[in-house]
């Protein structure tokens, strides 16, 4: 049956329903301490610990490395090199570029050289400060303009167009150049990276790895120690967290796990300490946007040229995808009938940037909002009410990379929240408060989101999934998901337990296991619920129709009489509980155990064009942020916020509003406070909490209202839901919007932007308003 087909009749055999807020399926282990994560399981006798030696330089050739002083530490078992790995050297997801241990030279600071085994996790760390590396060194591309200067690319300036931009900004009636600067990000995972690694028979390895992609460990470690995938497994029951961190990143940790198993037969684990993971990590890619807009007197769009520059690291990672999900979101949800979006991948010194949720799309989405508000400003409008002029609408639907946008309830959405929030009188009450108030200013913003859902590299958009009956009807299920908090064992149990009639209970969620199902994608792209649920629903189906088979023959009637109830099975007249089922077909001997299998249909994607259908469909959020502005200081607060947010028809309201409200803040917080700082020698500064602020319970906004959008997802996905992961993270763009409009309310004769940069720190406002006052020619500086 064709994936389309077996989603519409999916969508058939589960009608839309009002689903409770079941809560998280580990949640009573989660506050009673006793949900089990990596560095909770046993450690068995003879259990080595791990840790790295790691480069003191940025970019230089290793000369010599003398380790007899690590060898010779305290409770060191055993030290290991690149020449010590039996198989590739390479924990790379693509390119092959990324070693576990240094040769030859080093790329960035913190690189790791060699892997410490050692009785404790002290005794490791203390050990790997003792090498004493010779280096000669070689010139380095911290900065974006660095390499930049250097030609320093990971890949070709790519460029995606519509029309001819160049030529439609030359006959605008209005024409505005701009640019700004968005920073990085850390994770911030409550867990750090971590693997435990267990020598099997036979050269085997088993694997705990907190990763959101088994099967990638699993191929990575493999080939690492010259072995097949078959002899590797890896398994994760949790995550405490991941955001993107743990998708190509856990594989150095996994890697030096499995190499020390491998080497010297005995357990080895590797928990890294909080600031060498934040030093050995990637993080979100940072932006450097410029543009050219023309526009109409009434601020409609007519021409872009838009240009985003991202430094990229000191390896290409996952960065190609991530900064062409920049220019696929660089529309969001306004349409751009000319225009030329060029994309600069810089290759710098530096820790290779990495998948952060959102992967590209906040970057991207945060530009387009930004002129906008630089349009509005120039006009002395509203900015919402340009917004609005420039939406998606009939005849003018097709985004600058060629797919139509058949969904577009963006225009319905705002109408809603702009009444509902009441922004235009917010909006006025602002105005009059500015204009008597010296030291507090206000600021209100509504921004939208649009977010494309799919992996865009096509052959990424599958799953599969393992369910087993018992005689007792008690159902196991396993998919290729991965549960990093966000709850999609609980959503992918509510889908088994619904094909089944059975309630909730009756559902055991086991880790995700490279053996059980093989060749799976990372938990990434807010695909997890939309691909393994559907997978689940596929196993589950089919065990359902074997079972409607022999009830009918049992029963002598047709299988359309079979139904699946909450209050038990009913076959004809005949009315039994599922367990009594199953024990039935247990005895007449049916198989009660499936596999199941989707590929999301209609994606295709020419990523040398730049054209193409990447995306299944699209999730749609509002929100409105009113934020208050110290001038003197620079401090800020986010007074209120309200939060419209599409998940089609939710799988689980409780759940998806956890992820809304997470998102929002942990936008927040990459927009507002949390600020990445490298030193000229290409070190990382903000490598602790000590020196990295992540939003706090203080931050989040004194009034927070979400509310989900009541609708469907035109595409038949499971239970016409929609995914819920990333798309809740962009909603806080109306928060740096709205402090862009604060700011400008210290200078409001002036009708321009205040040259803003994100991450809004105090620093960042401050020096915002002393240069809007000063083009005021003001005296303030």
């Amino acid at each position: 049956m064709a994936e389309r087909d077996r989603a519409a009749a999916a969508d058939a055999a589960m009608p839309v329903l009002e689903k409770p807020g079941h809560p998280h399926e580990s949640a009573h282990l989660h506050v009673t301490g006793a949900a089990r994560y990596a560095d909770d399981l046993s450690e068995p006798e003879g259990m080595l610990h791990l840790a790295f030696g790691q480069s003191s330089q940025a970019h230089a050739k290793i000369v010599a490395m003398d380790l007899s002083a690590v060898r010779a530490a305290p409770g060191v078992f055993a030290v290991y090199t690149a020449a010590d790995i039996p198989g590739a050297n390479d924990v790379a997801p693509v390119a092959h570029d990324d070693p576990l241990l240094a040769e030859g030279a080093v790329l960035s600071h913190g690189q790791a050289l060699f892997l410490v085994a050692a009785t404790s996790r002290d005794a490791a760390r203390r050990a790997a400060r003792l090498g004493k590396i010779e280096y000669a060194p070689l010139p380095a591309a911290i900065t974006a303009a660095q390499a930049r200067a250097a030609d320093s690319l990971i890949e070709p300036t790519q460029r995606m167009a519509r029309g001819d931009a160049l030529a439609a900004l030359e006959t605008a009636p209005h024409r505005l150049k701009g640019g700004f600067a968005m920073g990085g990000q850390d994770h911030f995972y409550l867990e750090g990276q971590i693997a435990v690694a267990t020598p099997g028979e036979d050269g085997q390895v088993h694997l705990v790895s907190s990763t959101q992609h088994p099967s990638e460990v699993q191929h990575l470690v493999a080939h690492l120690l010259g072995l097949t995938s078959a002899d590797v497994t890896v398994e994760v029951r949790r995550m405490g967290g991941a955001f993107g961190g743990k998708e190509t990143q856990a594989a150095l940790f996994a890697g030096a796990a499995a190499l020390v198993a491998a080497k010297t037969g005995r357990p080895a684990k590797f928990r890294a300490d909080r600031d060498d993971d934040m030093v050995m990590t990637g993080k979100r890619h940072p932006f450097d946007v410029a543009y050219e807009v023309g526009f109409d007197a009434q601020g409609k769009l007519l021409a872009l040229d838009l240009f985003l520059s991202s430094p990229c690291g000191a390896s290409v990672d996952l960065s190609p995808a991530i900064n062409d999900r920049a220019m696929f979101h660089a529309d969001n949800c306004y349409y751009l009938p000319d225009v030329l979006i060029t994309s600069e991948r810089l290759k710098t010194n530096t820790v290779s940037a990495t998948a952060f949720r959102g992967f590209g799309g906040p970057q991207g989405m945060l530009a387009i909002e930004r002129i906008l508000d630089d349009v509005a400003a120039h006009l002395g409008r509203d900015p919402l009410d340009l917004r609005v002029a420039n939406l998606y609408a009939p005849g003018r639907n097709e985004t600058p990379y060629g797919m139509t946008v058949a969904d577009n309830i963006a225009p319905e959405m705002i109408a809603h929240v702009r009444q509902s929030a009441n922004y235009d009188a917010r909006s006025k009450a602002i105005a009059a408060f500015n204009a008597q108030s010296p030291v507090i200013k206000r600021g209100i913003a509504l921004t939208p989101v649009k977010f494309g859902i799919s992996f865009t590299t096509t052959h990424l958009n599958q799953a599969g999934a393992l369910i087993h009956v018992y005689a007792d009807g008690s159902i196991q299920v396993n998919h290729g998901g991965t549960e990093m908090g966000q709850g999609v064992y609980v959503k992918v149990a509510q889908v088994v337990a619904d094909v089944f009639g059975v309630p909730l209970a009756s559902i055991r969620c086991t880790a995700t296991r490279t053996d059980k199902v093989p060749n799976t994608s990372a938990t990434a792209a807010s695909s997890g619920a939309d691909l393994n649920g559907m997978a689940a629903y596929n196993a589950a189906m089919t065990i359902r129709a074997r079972l409607e088979t022999f009830l009918a023959r049992t029963f002598g009637c047709g299988e359309d009489a079979v139904r699946f109830t909450p209050e038990g099975v009913l076959a004809g007249d005949a009315r039994m509980t599922f367990g009594e089922l199953a024990r039935r077909a247990h005895m007449g001997r049916i198989s009660l155990s499936s596999t199941g299998f989707y590929a999301t249909p209609d994606i295709a994607y020419d990523r040398a064009a730049h054209k193409g259908r990447p995306f299944y469909y699209f999730a749609y959020g509002v929100s409105v942020s009113e934020v208050a502005v110290d001038t003197l200081t620079g401090e800020h607060k986010v007074l209120a916020v309200d939060v419209l947010h599409d998940v089609g028809a939710s799988l689980n309201p409780a759940i998806d509003k956890g992820q809304i409200e997470g998102g929002f803040v942990q936008g927040q917080g990459w927009l507002t406070t949390e600020e990445l700082v490298w030193h000229a020698d290409g070190r990382l500064l903000t490598h602790s909490p000590a020196t990295y602020k992540i939003p706090t319970a203080s931050d989040r906004p004194r009034r927070l209202s979400i509310e989900l959008w009541d609708g469907q997802n035109v595409e038949p996905t499971i239970n016409r839901s929609k995914a819920v992961g990333e798309p809740p993270f962009m909603l806080a763009i109306s928060v740096f919007s709205a402090l862009n409009r604060a700011v400008a309310a210290a200078a409001p004769q002036v009708r321009a932007l205040p040259p803003l940069d994100a991450p809004a720190t105090p620093e960042a406002i401050l020096k915002a308003i002393a240069a809007h006052r000063r083009a005021a020619g003001g005296v303030h500086a």
